[in-house]
């Protein structure tokens, strides 16, 4: 869009930037700046419009830009034209994500390229690197707060290490996603020494205060993200003299995006892992980018200017490189992550479906799909150019962020309920063979979440030591049936390293000082090798589970329905055990799936009479695509067997 103020400010720019930047093939960056930057120049004036340094700081973010993409290998600026021709090409069902720690996976970043081959053997084709920057010892949140940008942990390799895997996984076919920390930093940064020795420029960064009277205003409406361990939201700084915002620990300190420079920084950080050949950005804790006294501090209108700004500074620079929002919040709110719309408010492209993962847990403990079957229907539909990230497991806790009205309607007592489930999952219910751990317990709310590996967590680990065959077997058919929901629902899967192989809870960061106070680390173990080299041995639970999985994972690959086009359709069922849904090709509108999940340790039956007066099934055809058998009805009723799943060709 023409506009003459912000294109004659963009003229003054461009002059400027002649005598700087010496590569003069920028003309795909000037195409995307003059087709993006009335919608650049808009947001930022939103936001630091009324700044006396707004035009100054205006220059200095195209320049950043400029410089960006002077320094994009060619490499990269091809495969930038390549994906902005196939624009949608993340939302094929081809792509399988894994996340993992680097140095609890592989050691360090060259021991990861040795085991690429593991990965490609299970299907994997995204891979998604934890942080991997510097922090210091004993205050890095599981590398979380980050003391150098621009710098990877001496402990995990080097740059030149991840420029070695990056050349790697490219021949091979993989993605890579990598993190950036948008909304704090250590309080080693060299921003936060730079402000705790005084100089005003630096300590504006930040949100800093002289007395209490800002931040108890601001706590009042503020919600403790660990009150465990880091209660309220402000840190005294004694060498600094002030009280420092610290949202989630009080070594992580707040940036303060009211400051236009911050802004920039942050950008170009963005621009630096994009250039090193970063195809995913994961943004950290993107809810929580603006604050606002009188405010929960969260999902504010200015955090979505923000990522919308950063989004289109991307498409300037870096066109192919995709966002992910890290934004666990209620289902309304994270479905705003991706824009408004996708032309003119676009945010992230990729956002963790947290709602889908918690509710799947609900699934396990009460054996009954009725609280999943009414949560889903609370998720909107998403953009048509983003999609969601699926997951059972990650690094973070589960929390359970149910709807109140949701779980009344599924019959139960909101308080109750939740209190049934963390003593379920901690292995304090008579019916449970749990093992997992309590983490972030509020004793001012009630609120608790759940640590634990999957495998530990649906109790593999309890039937192992039980040496029940029969627990053993269930504990396996429920993680495939978990990561069968996953594979089918409708978005990116992303598995976690090490539940592939059923790996178990890890209790020896409680003799690591540094690791004790966070139970997370139960499930962020050092992988096992050894373990892993059992998948190949028949009839061993990581055969089991890994074989299962691989099979799962190459069917899904082949069914183009499974493709994220808000495809899916949730079906009413009478039989409360199940979670059925069905998958349709846009393109062949007579290739449809129903997918049909029975979490009930007994057998299930559905009707499906009404589904064939619906054309749904051609008589005596009914074939299930993942174990390629075909299923007979008996007077319209399918058996679905005990913890397991069909995917039938309808």
């Amino acid at each position: 869009m023409y506009e003459q103020v912000s294109h004659s400010m963009l003229n003054d720019i461009l002059i400027e930037l002649e005598h700087d930047i010496k590569d003069k093939n920028l003309q795909h960056f000037y195409i995307r700046l003059g087709a993006n930057f009335y919608a650049i120049y808009c947001l930022f004036h939103q936001l630091y419009g009324h700044r006396p340094d707004f035009k100054a700081q205006m220059h200095n973010l195209v320049k950043t830009l400029t410089r960006s993409y002077a320094a994009r290998p060619q490499a990269l600026r091809k495969l930038d034209l390549a994906r902005e021709k196939e624009h949608d090409w993340f939302l094929s069902q081809k792509w399988i994500g894994y996340a993992l720690y680097c140095k609890e996976f592989s050691e360090n970043l060259a021991g990861l390229q040795s085991k690429l081959a593991y990965l490609q053997d299970l299907g994997i084709n995204m891979l998604h690197i934890m942080p991997i920057l510097d922090c210091p010892k004993g205050k890095s949140d599981g590398g979380y707060a980050v003391r150098d940008f621009r710098k990877i942990s001496p402990e995990i390799g080097s740059l030149s290490d991840l420029d070695a895997l990056v050349k790697n996984l490219k021949k091979r076919g993989m993605l890579l996603a990598l993190d950036v920390v948008v909304n704090h930093t250590s309080d080693e940064h060299e921003w936060a020494i730079k402000a705790r020795a005084g100089e005003k420029s630096y300590q504006d960064y930040y949100h800093v205060f002289d007395d209490r009277e800002t931040p108890d205003m601001y706590e009042e409406t503020m919600p403790e993200v660990f009150p465990e361990t880091s209660p309220g939201n402000f840190t005294w700084d004694p060498d600094m003299g002030k009280w420092v915002m610290t949202v989630f620990n009080h070594y992580q300190w707040d940036l303060n995006y009211k400051n236009p420079a911050v802004f920039i920084e942050m950008v170009d950080i963005i621009l630096f892992w994009a250039n090193r050949g970063a195809d995913i950005i994961r943004l950290d804790a993107v809810a929580f980018l603006w604050k606002k006294i009188g405010s929960t501090c969260q999902n504010e209108r200015e955090a979505h200017l923000i990522l919308q700004l950063m989004k289109d500074c991307c498409q300037v620079t870096a066109p192919g490189v995709l966002f992910i929002a890290e934004a666990i919040v209620a289902p309304v709110e994270v479905i705003k992550y991706f824009g408004e719309d996708a032309i003119n408010a676009k945010e992230c492209e990729i956002a963790y479906n947290a709602t889908l993962m918690a509710l799947l847990w609900d699934a396990v403990a009460t054996k009954k799909a009725r609280l999943l079957n009414l949560g889903i229907k609370s998720i909107p539909d998403k953009l048509e150019r983003a999609t969601w990230l699926n997951y059972i497991r990650c690094h973070d806790d589960i929390g359970l962020g149910f709807d109140d009205s949701d779980i009344r309607l599924a019959g139960y007592d909101p308080r109750l309920h939740r209190k049934f489930l963390v003593d379920y999952y901690t292995g304090n219910h008579q019916v449970s063979s749990a093992r997992g751990v309590a983490f972030g317990s509020n004793k001012k709310n009630g609120d608790t979440r759940i640590a634990g590996s999957l495998a530990s967590l649906v109790g593999l680990e309890a039937a192992i030591e039980a040496n029940d065959p029969i627990a053993i077997q269930e504990a396996i058919q429920t993680i495939l049936l978990l990561h069968s929901v996953i594979l089918a629902f409708g978005g990116i899967p992303l598995l976690y390293y090490g539940d592939a192989i059923g790996t178990l809870n890890d209790v020896s960061y409680l003799l690591d000082e540094h690791k004790q106070h966070d139970s997370r680390w139960v499930h962020r173990p050092k992988l096992d090798w050894s373990k892993a080299s059992l998948r190949k041995q028949h009839g061993s639970i990581e055969q089991k589970i890994f074989s299962g999985l691989k099979k799962m994972i190459a069917v899904r690959k082949e069914i183009s329905a499974f493709a994220d086009h808000n495809n899916r359709e949730l079906l009413e069922t009478d039989n409360p055990h199940l979670f059925v849904f069905s998958r349709f090709d846009n393109i062949n509108t007579y290739s449809r799936i129903l997918v049909i999940c029975n979490f009930d340790n007994n057998p299930q039956q559905l009707n499906i009479e009404d589904l064939c007066k619906k054309g749904f099934f051609q008589p005596h055809a009914i074939r299930d695509l993942h174990s390629g058998d075909s299923i007979e009805p008996h007077d319209h009723l399918i058996e679905i067997p005990a913890l397991g799943f069909y995917w039938l060709q309808t």
